[in-house]
Order: C-alpha cells, then sequence, then structure tokens
C-alpha cells in the first residue's frame, strides 16, 4: 500500500494506492476516510486491478477548508477526477459510499468522459428534483429529530461529536448497523435533541470492526474534527443553485447498485422504500444487490458479499 497526495488547486488529497491493471477510485461517506474500502482494495488488487481510495477533502490526511463553499458536489467531483487523472490513464470505475455515492453519480454526470462505470453504496442514484433534499427533510420530518437538520447549525453537532470522539463513533457505527435495532437512526425525538441521544455505545462492538479498525477512525477525527465532513451536509443548498444544468439528466455509464437489507437510508422518506427502483433514471443500470440482515456500512459489515458484487459488474464491463 502506497500513500500519494493529489493536488486539485489548494486542495491536497491523501490517497491509497495499490495493484496495477484497470483503475477503480474508490469514494467513502461520513464519518469515514479511505480505510472503508480495505477489504475492496485488497480483493481487486489481487485481481489484477489499480485501486484508489482517498480521504475526502475535510476527513483523514486530506485538506480541510473551513468555507461551507469548498464542499459542494461539483468540488468534490473534480477532486475524483484529480485523483483519476494523477493516479491513472485518464478513466476509471468508481465506487462510492453513503456521501461517496452522491459523489460518484456526479462525477459520472459532471466528467461523462473520465468515468469508466460507477456503483453507488447505500444510497441510490436520484435526478435533480424540483427542490434541495434538505428542504424536503424540514417538511417531512417538521416537529421531530432528523440529523441532516440537526448538522445544519454550525458548530452544534461539531461540539457534540468532539466531547467523546470513541464513544460517538461507537454510537453512530452501531445505530446505522444491521445489529442495531431497526432503523434506530431514525426512532422519534423532539427537535430539541441531540444526535446520540438514545444511541446505544456497545459493548463489545460487532465484529465487523475490530478495536485497532475503530482507532483508525478515531485517531483521524482527534486530528481533523468534523467541521469539514458537516459541511458537506450544509452545502447541499449551494448544490441545488450550482447545479441547475442537470436537471433531467441521468447516468449513462454501465452503473449498479448495492445496499443493506436494514439500511436506515432506505426509509428516509417515510412510506417510501428508496431501494426499490434503484436504476429508474440510469440507462445501462447492471441490477441491484441488497444483502440480506446488512446495515448501512455495507463494504465493511457484508465484505464478501459487497466484493462478490463489485466483481460481477466490473467483470460485466
Amino acid at each position: 500500500m502506497d500513500f500519494v497526495t493529489v493536488k486539485n488547486g489548494a486542495i491536497e488529497l491523501n490517497v491509497a494506492v495499490s495493484g496495477s491493471g484497470p483503475l477503480v477510485v474508490c469514494v467513502h461517506g461520513f464519518p469515514e476516510l479511505w480505510y472503508s474500502w480495505r477489504h475492496q482494495m485488497a480483493h481487486f488488487v489481487a485481481r489484477g486491478f489499480r485501486v484508489a481510495a482517498l480521504d475526502v477533502r475535510g476527513y483523514g490526511r486530506s485538506s480541510k477548508p473551513n468555507e461551507i463553499s469548498a464542499y459542494t458536489l461539483r468540488h468534490l467531483a473534480s477532486d475524483v477526477v484529480a485523483v483519476i487523472d494523477h493516479v491513472g490513464d485518464g478513466s476509471a470505475i468508481l465506487f462510492g459510499h453513503d456521501w461517496g455515492a452522491p459523489i460518484v453519480w456526479h462525477t459520472a454526470l459532471l466528467h461523462p468522459e473520465k468515468v469508466r462505470a460507477v456503483a453507488g453504496l447505500s444510497v441510490p442514484f436520484r435526478p435533480r428534483g424540483p427542490a434541495p433534499f434538505i428542504e424536503l427533510a424540514r417538511s417531512l420530518y417538521k416537529g421531530r429529530f432528523f440529523y441532516q437538520i440537526y448538522f445544519q447549525q454550525e458548530g452544534v453537532a461539531e461540539a457534540e461529536l468532539d466531547a467523546d470522539i470513541a464513544g460517538a463513533l461507537r454510537r453512530v457505527y452501531f445505530a446505522l448497523s444491521g445489529e442495531a435495532p431497526h432503523n434506530q437512526w431514525l426512532t422519534p425525538k423532539s427537535p430539541e435533541a441531540r444526535l446520540l441521544d438514545g444511541l446505544v455505545d456497545p459493548q463489545p462492538f460487532p465484529d465487523w470492526m475490530s478495536e485497532s479498525d475503530l482507532a483508525v477512525y478515531v485517531d483521524a477525527f482527534r486530528a481533523g474534527g468534523f467541521r469539514g465532513p458537516l459541511n458537506r451536509y450544509r452545502a447541499q443548498t449551494l448544490d441545488f443553485a450550482d447545479l441547475a444544468e442537470l436537471s433531467g439528466r441521468g447516468i449513462t455509464q454501465p452503473s449498479a447498485f448495492i445496499a443493506g437489507e436494514r439500511d436506515p437510508v432506505r426509509a428516509f422518506i417515510p412510506g417510501m422504500d428508496l431501494y426499490a427502483e434503484p436504476g429508474i433514471a440510469c440507462s445501462d443500470f447492471r441490477g441491484s444487490t441488497i444483502i440480506p440482515g446488512i446495515g448501512h456500512w455495507v463494504q465493511q459489515e457484508a465484505p464478501y458479499e459487497t466484493n462478490a458484487a463489485l466483481e460481477a459488474f466490473v467483470r460485466g464491463l
């Protein structure tokens, strides 16, 4: 495993790189790191691919600009392109999880010549709607807590998470996992509640994340804090204005979707299964894999099944 620094203007990106062959770029979500793709890196390197997994800007050893406007999807997609150009030969297959999924979907839309194929994990592609998702959330969750609304006020979530980083990460990781009570992440609580209120700190933690694995994340967030990661949530209204050109556009590259059956993202819109038609706006959709009993951290909770689904996808290209 090598680490390289990729520059995108003033931004420096820490990128783990291994192997040789066709390039796969992996993009993580919140609150994670390049390390979230450790199982996929080993799997695909052993099968003749060159794999790059970056610390998204705001995370790990990558640059952490302070301003919210630095975290728009357009900026984040440009980071992915910078990695493709630095590490590969001009194009790549993209894997993205959680916020990494919208990042890779939008890289495919904004830079189609750079993306051979794209797989989203946990968050299916949705074309631009009539309003930012955060505005829809304010309506859907009126009078009750929703974490993305809580994240909007600068400094509030940062202070809560920074107070006990190890405990906060354990609670967040467990609450969204397949072992937690179903949809615990969405349990109704008052709009005055805090993120961690009511979330369980499991002892011991489920086997899919060891103490040493957890320590990698804890050390990174102790060093870098949470403002950059939380700014991605705050940039959603900026995205809506910035990406008007994408209205009505779908994904044209070969695409696939993978998620856990018990992922709370599936129930973000009450009464709707967000995983029901993940390929509806993808013109070359190669299939959906929903892994039984697994939660949000699909590539870490179920690495074997996730790798099998991703390998079937890329072998079919």
